[in-house]
This record gives C-alpha cells, structure tokens and sequence, in this order.
C-alpha cells in the first residue's frame, strides 16, 4: 500500500479545510462577531498539522482504488474532526459528540439536525454549516483533483471512490478537467440561484446561505421553520434548483457542449423526472382533498418532494401531518434519491434501473431459457462487474441499515422514529418521521445512537464501500507490513552508513585491509 501519498493527501485536504475556515472568520468580522476567533485558532491547526502531513513528498504518486478508498474515507473522518472543533471550542454546541453529528451531517449533506433552536447560533456558525454542505455536494477530493493532479491515471480512483454512483467517468481525457468543469457548473449553478433569490428581495446572508444548502443538497437551514417563512417565489427557486442539483452532471456538461439531445435521451435523467412528476400529482391531488387551493398544494408538494428525493431536506410545511400516502411515497423517495454523479444522495435511479432491467432479464430467461439478453442503458450494454457491484452494494446497504436499526432501537424509541431516522442518515436526507420529523430534530438520542448515524452519513455519502474498507483487516496488515519493511529497510541503510563512516576513518579510508 502506498501510504505515503495517503498521508500527503490528507495533509492536503487540513490545508483546503484551513483555507475554507477563514471564510466564517469574515463573516463574523463583519457582523462583529467574537466567536470568529475560534474558526481562526482551527483554521492555522489545521493548516500547521496539514503541512506536517504533506511535507514530505510520496516516492509515488500513482496508487490503486484501495488506496483511493482509504484516503477519501480518512479524509472525510479528518475534515469532520477538525470541522467540528469551532462549534465545540465556542461553546455554541457544548458536547463534541454532537459537534461532530452537526459536522458530519453538513458535509455528508445529510441536513439532519441536533440543534432545537438555529436562529441561536451566530452569524459565522450559521455560515459555516451550510458551506460545509457546498464543500460536500460536489466533494472536496474533486476540488483538490482539480489543483493538485495526480501521476499515472491514478486520480480516477479518488473520483470513484468519492463521486456518488454505481460508475464514474471521465469527460475529458484528463481528470484534472474534469474536476474542474464539475466545478465549473456547480459554482455557476449556485451564483445563479444566490442572484434569483436576491433578486425576490431575500436577505443576502440568507440567499448564500440557502443557495449553499440547495446545491450540496443538504438542508440545513438558518430559521427554525426551514424555508416555511420565506415567501411563494423563494420556495419555488429553492424548488426548481434542488431538482436541477439531483441532476447527473453529465447531462450539464452534455448541454454545455451543445449535444442538447443526448442529454434529454439519458435513461436516467428521464426516470428521474418521471418519477418526480408522478409523486407530485399524487401528492397535490391528496391535498386538495384537505381544502387546501391547488396552486398552494402544488407548490408544497412539488417542494417536498424536491427536497426528498434529491436529499436535501429543507421543508415548507410539517409533511409528518400528511396523509398516510403522501408520507408513504415520501419515505420510498427516501430511498430511491437523485441522480448518481449528482450532489444527491439516496441509492441512485441509475441503480434502480439496471435493478429493475437484471429481474426482467431472469424472468424472460425463464420464458425463453435459451435467449441472450444483454441488459443496455442508454443504448450501451452494462457490463456484468457493474451490475454485480449493484447488486452487492443492496445487500450491503440493507445489512447496515438493518444492523444500525437494531443498535438504536435499544435506546427505546418507536418504530417509525427509528426506522425513519436510520433512512434519513444512510441517504443523507435530514429529516425523518414522528420524533425526527421536519420540526423535531435529532438532540434527543444518546450518543450511542448518534454515533451509529454518524457512521451511516458517511457510509451513504462515500457509497458504503470507500468506509467499511477501513475496517478490512487486510488493509491494516498489509499497512502495518509495510511499515515494518520500512523500519527494516531504514535500519539497513543506517548500519551501512555507519560502517562506511567507520571505514572512512579508519587508516588508509576504503583501502585499509581489516585482515
């Protein structure tokens, strides 16, 4: 294992981290905020440990995907734990434990929350946990692919192992553009969603903010009733821009490049927004029925189930009080989610799909048992490693799902709380059901709890695999193996060295005969 260019990388992601934390400092600054200070003392640890770190160069850039899995996984850990230092140090939340939930929900872009009263938290705290959803969205391995590449082809293998998905592709040739169109298209998406919502007469702080937490397509909001208080047009923007965010990146890059047709046959990209229609127009008929006018129907429906199945979480009304149909087809969106290569979270469509298309190949095969039918998507032929991988990852997530509500519900909870809870964390949605609803929060469970959901923010976040690797003893003895050769090897060469210098001040230097 390379663990050289493991440890450079994370002393390279303390350093991106460091640079982003002076962003709050500026904020409190100018709101005259004293808590600024603590983002400051973060900021230059991060930074001197991040420099510790990648002092040293790798003897090899080029690695493979288990060393791009250790690293993204590890990296997440590192920026959760030094992210999580400025709530706790100012004392805005007191317990490390649930400074570290907060954290790690805003960069998983989870959105769910510990906290009973937002509007309580400064003007800097308030920043940094949405932009901790904007560093998360997009991810903050591609940005650093996107300055710092990497030798050999090597960089693909941080790409898959942090881009959501069951595959990841390249663009353009090169990974570092890529990175940087990704990048490209997300900074434009989000400015142009920040000048809309000005534009409605939204406060500035409040539109960064918000716009931050729509495209990481995170949720956390900065008013206790989420978006609930903002008028009719900010909904519909934040609305329209979470369903764009749930779209795979591809289709913007296919669009950017005038290929406008390719994109609009993508399989994925038409199941998305199928499945988006058919979930709204049930839902606003099922208001409706209650009284309420169609057009206030149809705006909370279609905002709802935006922030559902994009995974955003934000709310405009309490959806926990819906019918039992709506908050059905809200809790089955859950789990499908957005797009893979989107800032979504959730399964994916995409793995769905090919879901869907595998039991419709078994049942011909037992119609025609002599047929061969390759399974397509988008008019290309899914290899069979891919299909396993997705099919792998349902068993592995419904294992962790199952294990982890098991390990909360000894805290005693009811069902659909807990049910809902573990949904909502594993598919970085935010809120959940009954006393995790969108006006509840999470405070109320033990650390335990809140330490087996903050395992499942990031398992979803990385896609499962890139964080149970870490708990391979393989890794570990292959890691400590090397280590050991590296204590040898140096050894060695101190010895060496040491008998040369011996020899050089002997009589006579290398020419002295020991006989």
């Amino acid at each position: 294992m390379n663990s050289s260019i493991i440890r450079y990388i994370l002393g390279s992601v303390l350093k991106i981290e460091a640079v982003f934390m002076i962003l709050p400092c500026f904020v409190a600054v100018v709101y005259h905020e004293k808590n600024g200070i603590y983002y400051l003392i973060v900021s230059v640890i991060s930074f001197i440990v991040g420099m510790l770190m990648s002092r040293k160069k790798p003897d090899k850039y080029i690695f493979y995907l288990k060393e791009g899995c250790v690293a993204t996984a590890l990296s997440w850990i590192f920026l959760s734990i030094f992210g999580a230092l400025p709530f706790w140090l100012s004392g805005e939340i007191p317990s490390y434990i649930d400074a570290l939930f907060e954290t790690v929900s805003g960069f998983t872009t989870t959105g769910s929350s510990i906290l009973s009263n937002v509007e309580a938290l400064s003007h800097c705290a308030l920043f940094w946990r949405s932009f901790t959803h904007w560093i998360g969205g997009m991810g903050v391995l591609v940005f650093l692919l996107a300055i710092i590449p990497l030798s050999g082809g090597s960089d693909i293998n941080l790409m898959r192992a942090e881009s959501p998905g069951p595959s990841v592709g390249k663009f353009v040739p090169k990974i570092k553009y890529t990175a940087q169109i990704l990048y490209l298209i997300y900074f434009v998406m989000t400015t142009a969603e920040i000048f809309l919502l000005i534009m409605g007469k939204m406060p500035v702080f409040d539109a960064i903010t918000l716009s931050f937490g729509t495209a990481g397509t995170g949720g956390f909001g900065i008013k206790n009733n989420s978006i609930a208080g903002y008028s009719p047009y900010h909904q519909w923007i934040i609305t329209i821009f979470m369903i764009l965010f749930g779209v795979n990146f591809n289709a913007y890059y296919l669009i950017l490049f005038k290929k406008l047709k390719k994109a609009l046959k993508m399989e994925e990209v038409r199941a998305y927004f199928l499945i988006i229609f058919l979930a709204v127009a049930i839902i606003t008929g099922s208001l409706i029925r209650t009284d309420m006018g169609f057009c206030t129907a149809l705006r909370h429906a279609a905002f709802q189930v935006g922030s559902i199945i994009t995974t955003t979480g934000y709310a405009t009304i309490n959806f926990d009080a819906w019918s039992q149909t709506c908050r059905t087809i809200l809790v089955l969106l859950m789990f499908i989610g957005a797009c893979a290569g989107s800032t979504g979270g959730g399964i994916k469509v995409s793995r769905f799909i090919v879901l869907i298309k595998t039991v419709m190949k078994e049942l011909n095969s037992f119609i025609h048992p002599k047929s061969i039918r390759k399974i397509k998507m988008d008019d290309k032929q899914v290899e069979h490693e891919v299909v396993r991988s997705i099919n792998v990852y349902f068993t592995t997530f419904t294992l962790i799902f199952i294990l982890s509500l098991f390990a909360i519900s000894l805290e005693g909870h009811d069902l659909v709380t807990n049910f809902t809870a573990i949904a909502a964390t594993i598919n970085n949605i935010g809120p959940g059901l009954n006393m995790v609803g969108p006006e509840c929060n999470f405070g109320f469970f033990n650390n335990f709890s809140k330490l087996v959901m903050i395992f499942d923010m990031l398992a979803g976040r990385l896609e499962l695999f890139p964080l149970l690797i870490l708990f391979h003893p393989g890794i570990w003895k292959e890691f400590l193996a090397q280590k050991v050769s590296e204590k040898r090897n140096n050894k060695e060469f101190r010895l060496q060295n040491t008998r040369a210098e011996r020899e050089c001040a002997s009589p006579g230097g290398f020419l002295f005969d020991r006989k």
